[in-house]
């Protein structure tokens, strides 16, 4: 699913043909998403003038004169700009329509993506509200989440996983973040060094920013706004490496399962 690299890419990709921009209409195909959009939803957006694009998470947020349209990518979805007429493909379930000519259009064909109206402060939106820092922010470091840690007896990759703690450290970055700090996935938090922590931290910023640097990881349903891939598949080091050898020390990649989701890790690099 889109991790945060993606979803920035897709911010990045997205907000040139939308800042300035007002929304003529929004033409809704399938209104069966992981929340059924609501009726209402057409016309409390027609008219509105489009004054940027952020992210928070995994969710953009599309800010207006008269308020903000938050949207999640879910599973498989995609945001792309498309001329108005464009032909549908399947699974295109809403446009976008702006006074240009052009559309966002959204792609679901899992339809576990979303589609949210707020017209007061959209971090105080239930989605928002409870989430912790952003991983390439000011507040994110290794005394935080040293500090977090403390007494917990869960996986350190299922720790930087958790939204509360820490946003947008999905699978794929959790453990290659793991990977690049030395930790074994299947450490308890509470016993992970401050000094460690630091060392996590600090790769947890790099994975995230060298994949944004290449539009993010292309793995099975995921491409960027323009229709191309992510490139920084090239670059894992364990994740979805079962089997083959560790660049770095030559070991066999190690799989197994935790709490349903799939990790990897080098034996010998990671203690």
């Amino acid at each position: 699913m889109p991790e945060l690299p993606e979803v920035e890419t897709t911010r990045s990709g997205i907000e040139p043909s939308l800042r300035g921009r007002r929304i003529v209409a929004l033409e809704v195909r399938d209104r069966r998403l992981r929340w059924p959009l609501p009726r209402r939803l057409e016309r409390r957006v027609a008219g509105q003038l489009i004054l940027g694009v952020r992210r928070r998470a995994k969710y953009l947020l599309i800010d207006t004169d008269g308020g903000t349209l938050i949207a999640h990518l879910g599973m498989s979805g995609s945001l792309r700009i498309a001329a108005a007429g464009a032909p549908i493909r399947t699974h295109d379930h809403f446009d976008l329509l702006l006074d240009s000519g052009r559309c966002l259009r959204f792609n679901d064909p899992r339809r576990f993506g979303s589609l949210h109206w707020v017209t007061g402060d959209p971090m105080s939106h239930p989605l928002l509200a409870a989430l912790g820092p952003e991983p390439l922010g000011p507040e994110f470091d290794g005394d935080y989440l040293w500090k977090r840690a403390r007494g917990r007896r869960v996986a350190i990759k299922l720790f930087i996983m958790n939204a509360q703690v820490v946003v947008g450290v999905g699978n794929i970055y959790a453990s290659e973040a793991l990977f690049r700090a030395g930790i074994r996935p299947g450490t308890q938090a509470r016993r992970v060094s401050r000094e460690r922590m630091h060392a996590l931290a600090a790769a947890i910023r790099e994975v995230l920013s060298e994949a944004i640097e290449v539009g993010g990881t292309t793995l099975r349903d995921y491409v960027n706004p323009d229709g191309t891939p992510g490139y920084f598949r090239q670059k894992l080091y364990v994740y979805e490496r079962a089997g083959e050898l560790c660049r770095r020390c030559g070991t066999p990649i190690r799989h197994y399962v935790q709490s349903q989701r799939s990790t990897y890790f080098c034996p010998s690099c990671q203690r």
